[in-house]
């Protein structure tokens, strides 16, 4: 909860061949080993081997046959967990994206599974997350986490409240 926390406010940077893209992190959903709709909840399995590694990596997955997703893997190696990165503000280079939906940002950024795996906290890579602002705690929203049919009650959803890229508002 707390790396979801700190996620708001935080800046993606996807560089493509033609041009860098940046957005600011609006809205995050967290998982963790315990949790029945984590991918992570039956045990080791190839597709999620990435989120019992070390923090900091980006976990992408593929879903419904045409949507990749983009976590970034927050516990102690051995343990998995990871945030999902759902929306993103509109990029500050002014480029007109549709980044609400987690589905819908990895499109728009080219993210798929050669992400997978990715250190999200090095500039050098073509996917990383830098330092943007501190969001104060009143700014925060919390929900319950939406998309999803197992555990669907846990209030793991943070986002900024009345941000007009935050995927379905309450």
């Amino acid at each position: 909860m707390e790396v979801a926390n700190h996620l708001l406010g935080q800046v993606l940077v996807r560089q493509l061949d033609d041009r860098i893209i940046q957005a600011e992190i609006v809205e995050v959903e967290a998982y963790t080993a315990d949790d029945p709709a984590c991918h992570a909840f039956a045990g080791r399995r190839p597709r999620c081997e990435v989120m019992f590694g070390p923090p900091g990596f980006a976990y992408v997955y593929f879903i419904y046959g045409m949507y990749h997703c983009l976590n970034v893997v927050t516990e102690v190696d051995g343990v998995p967990g990871a945030v999902l990165i759902r929306a993103l503000a509109e990029p500050m280079s002014g480029s007109q994206l549709q980044l609400n939906g987690p589905g819908k940002l990895c499109r728009q950024l080219d993210i798929d599974l050669q992400c997978n795996g990715l250190p999200l906290f090095d500039a050098k890579q073509k996917l990383y997350i830098k330092s943007g602002r501190t969001i104060k705690e009143e700014e925060i929203a919390v929900s319950p986490r939406i998309g999803i049919s197992k555990a669907v009650e846990r209030p793991w959803r943070f986002y900024l409240k009345d941000h007009k890229s935050v995927s379905r508002r309450k």
